[in-house]
């Protein structure tokens, strides 16, 4: 860091410094938005709000822009999530096939609501999904990039269990 920097520079380089790793990777190029939000939401599991102001702060582009951008992408998230991402399907077939009994099972289990879907401790976020292209394997649950099959509350409930137990 160089000494010609203002003390509230310095304060953000390090508060953002793999933020800026991030963005140097990438070039500082406008272009490369959609990516380079991708590898800060893998990193901090969601998009801060400081944060996204300050990609477009270095990449010389309207926070407006980076926000449409965040915003119209369902992949991208400006809320905290969980280390696991719960996701129940519930399309037809899951819908069908009980994907209900599943999510009240979730929010049981994880003393979730619809109002709260990552526990405080965000260990746990629970998404409902419209479809996740598996509906013979209905009802369906994706936890990370992990594909649960013919899921029956006793078995989401073990699946939580375990994942609960390796995280004392």
């Amino acid at each position: 860091m160089t000494k010609n920097m203002a003390p509230e520079e310095l304060s953000t380089s390090r508060t953002f410094a793999q933020v800026n790793e991030i963005l140097d990777k990438h070039e500082r190029n406008p272009r490369s938005l959609i990516p380079i939000l991708q590898e800060i939401q893998d990193a901090y599991r969601y998009l801060p709000t400081e944060i996204l102001a300050y990609v477009a702060t270095v990449l010389g582009i309207s926070p407006a822009r980076v926000y449409g951008v965040t915003t119209f992408y369902s992949q991208f998230s400006t809320q905290p999530k969980g280390k696991y991402v719960i996701q129940v399907c519930d399309g037809t077939a899951c819908h069908v096939r009980g994907s209900n009994p599943l999510i009240e099972a979730v929010e049981k289990r994880l003393g979730l609501s619809e109002d709260n879907r990552t526990t405080d401790d965000l260990l746990f976020t629970l998404e409902t999904v419209s479809c996740l292209g598996a509906c013979g394997l209905a009802p369906v649950v994706v936890i990370n990039e992990t594909v649960y099959g013919e899921v029956s509350v006793d078995r989401m409930t073990e699946i939580l269990a375990e994942l609960q137990s390796g995280e004392e």
